[in-house]
């Protein structure tokens, strides 16, 4: 058997977690819709998230760590070790320092954060927003731990190191579980036999687990600072070549992120003006659109990214674009079919899952079923995004996140104002201006190689498993007598034998990126 290759081994690998920790993701969700179903507290709990998060994503889990892979190989390359962990510590100790700085900035504006017109949760009454401050201060606090959490997540990939920082999501969620089970309920909660306490602290008690769970995440990675010698330094300053160089890309980094997540704000700024239940339809749709996505966008651009960076610090632009083009191949031809089959046996798989009533399990169902509409855009963009941050072109991404963003807010106004019976699902669909920014990225970066990417053979194929494969896993879930849920499960299994021999080439691809 021929051996796979690095990357795809570390592929498979972060795929394998992301996978456990997206099962565990969706244990986490059945548990809390079966306590909450689709109530306000529930869109309470994800709209308080959503500005923490953004916090997060801006100053560590996106900007900082994705300005630090590139500069901080560079350095292990060139300088050792030592050097690299000290400029590791003086970013780290930069970006909690401004993440405390501004979550008490947040803590203190929170209610005219929330209020305004323009804020994340207008459409919603004085009492529900008290609980949605409330809510959002006691988050922040996860948001602390995040901001040493996600660069370290960084920093061990740039050593290449992917098993820790692989595993960290599990671990958040195992903490929110266990807030879920024991923070939340009012009475005891038996699980296979064994009987937890209940603490009654309701919708609060979520918020307690993602503390808990942030300190999880931070916790299991502390085993591979170890392993590679990390030494803390207190050092803190802006005049290290290091530091100037992360600083240079996390600029246009920081605004690229701000432009993503002011997608999500944008998302519950519109659904509190919907229907109740249409923020945590939207929230459930995106988590569900995000198992493929995550398994192979995720994990297969978190894999290039060193090594694309090390490319492009050597000018081997050959090598560079082969492996942009293998990836690229290999997410057009398998999240295509992904989503039609997956799309076509959802309802089923909803209703058991979540148990909602009948008009919630169908509004979840439309919303995930537009939001897979999306798929290959967010997996293709995954990567490319990566690409031009490995030739530290960052304001290309800057650029493109903003068409986007303009994009969606043109068609959420649409959306709004005169399709409101669409719903959530209305919302999911104007995210379809990801595709849109992928394609203007990947013309771009043809633009950029001396040799242009190509994938319309594997598009074309990928367009033929879909088409074939999810009309046949739609017409067996339709059809065939039985159990709605045997029945989906049938079809798409059956919808997944008949694409995989069309994209054949693509599979075999990926076991040798």
């Amino acid at each position: 058997m021929k051996k796979l290759s690095f990357l795809t081994r570390t592929s498979f690998l972060i795929g394998g977690f992301f996978a456990l920790d997206k099962g565990l993701a969706f244990l986490r969700s059945i548990i809390i819709a079966r306590q909450f179903n689709l109530s306000f507290e529930l869109d309470a709990f994800n709209v308080a998230n959503n500005l923490p998060d953004m916090l997060f994503a801006l100053i560590s889990g996106g900007a900082m760590s994705m300005a630090l892979i590139p500069v901080l190989s560079d350095y292990l390359a060139t300088r050792g070790r030592p050097a690299a962990w000290k400029l590791f510590s003086r970013i780290a100790n930069l970006a909690f320092l401004v993440t405390a700085f501004f979550s008490i900035l947040i803590a203190i504006f929170a209610e005219q954060i929330v209020r305004a017109e323009m804020g994340i949760a207008p459409g919603f009454g004085v009492e529900e927003q008290n609980t949605i401050i409330a809510l959002m201060r006691l988050n922040l606090l996860a948001t602390a731990i995040f901001s040493v959490s996600g660069l370290v997540m960084g920093g061990l990939q740039a050593n290449q190191h992917f098993l820790l920082p692989a595993m960290a999501p599990m671990l958040y969620n195992i903490g929110q579980i266990f807030g879920a089970l024991v923070f939340s309920p009012s009475e005891p909660y038996s699980i296979a036999g064994i009987t937890l306490p209940a603490l009654g602290l309701g919708v609060y008690g979520l918020v307690y687990g993602v503390i808990l769970g942030a300190a999880l995440h931070l916790g299991i990675q502390i085993p591979g600072l170890i392993k590679y010698q990390f030494r803390w330094s207190p050092s803190l300053t802006i005049k290290d070549e290091g530091v100037r160089q992360a600083l240079k890309i996390m600029g246009p980094r920081l605004i690229t992120m701000l432009g993503i997540q002011l997608v999500f704000i944008a998302r519950d700024n519109f659904a509190s003006r919907l229907e109740v239940g249409a923020v945590t339809a939207l929230t459930y749709g995106w988590m569900i659109m995000q198992v493929p996505e995550t398994l192979l966008g995720t994990a297969i651009a978190t894999a290039i990214l060193p090594t694309l960076s090390e490319y492009a610090a050597k000018d081997q632009w050959i090598k560079f674009r082969e492996t942009i083009e293998k990836a690229i191949r290999v997410m057009i031809a398998l999240t295509l079919p992904a989503a039609t089959i997956l799309s076509a046996g959802l309802l089923p798989l909803v209703r058991l899952v979540f148990g909602f009533d009948v008009g919630g399990t169908a509004l979840l169902t439309w919303t995930a079923r537009a939001f897979l509409l999306t798929l290959a855009g967010y997996a293709i963009q995954e990567v490319l995004s990566r690409a031009f941050y490995a030739r530290k072109e960052a304001l290309i991404p800057l650029l493109t996140i903003f068409l986007r963003f303009s994009l969606y807010i043109a068609t959420g106004i649409i959306v709004l104002n005169y399709f409101p019976h669409l719903s959530a699902a209305g919302l999911a669909l104007a995210e379809l201006a990801v595709v849109v920014e992928a394609a203007v990225m990947l013309s771009i970066m043809n633009i950029r190689l001396p040799t242009r990417v190509t994938a319309l053979p594997s598009l074309l194929r990928g367009l033929t498993a879909a088409i074939l494969g999810g009309a046949s896993a739609y017409a067996i879930a339709l059809y065939l007598p039985g159990g709605a849920v045997i029945t989906a499960i049938i079809g798409m299994f059956v919808g997944v034998v008949i694409a995989l021999p069309i994209i054949w080439k693509e599979v075999r691809l990926l076991f040798n990126l």
